[in-house]
């Protein structure tokens, strides 16, 4: 979840709804390249992927509330592509090194 409002603009471009007749989509702009990076549990930078004219088909922004649920808010997208790779430059991180201190 993010407060940052950015990524549901670029989504609307695609269908805006209530936005008024002949305002609901505006296809002149709405893809986009992106990067998408992956973290691990370290915070390390373990894979990235270059996305290639990518729109967002679907997106839920909102989880569906369940007042008996325990569960996590979590916001689900859906992204279209005209095609993506694998950032080879992205190094496989090192892993953590622990030492036991001494008795």
């Amino acid at each position: 979840m993010t407060h940052d409002t950015e990524f549901e603009k670029w989504a609307n471009k695609v269908w805006n709804f209530g936005a008024g007749l002949g305002s609901e989509v505006s296809l002149k702009d709405f893809r986009k390249d992106i990067i998408i990076e992956v973290y691990n549990e370290a915070g390390q930078l373990a894979l990235s992927y270059k996305v290639y004219r990518c729109w967002a088909s679907e997106f839920q922004s909102l989880p569906d509330f369940d007042a008996n649920a325990n569960a996590v808010a979590i916001q689900h997208i859906k992204l279209e592509n005209e095609g993506w790779e694998r950032d080879v430059e992205v190094p496989e991180p090192a892993e953590p090194t622990f030492t036991v201190p001494a008795a």
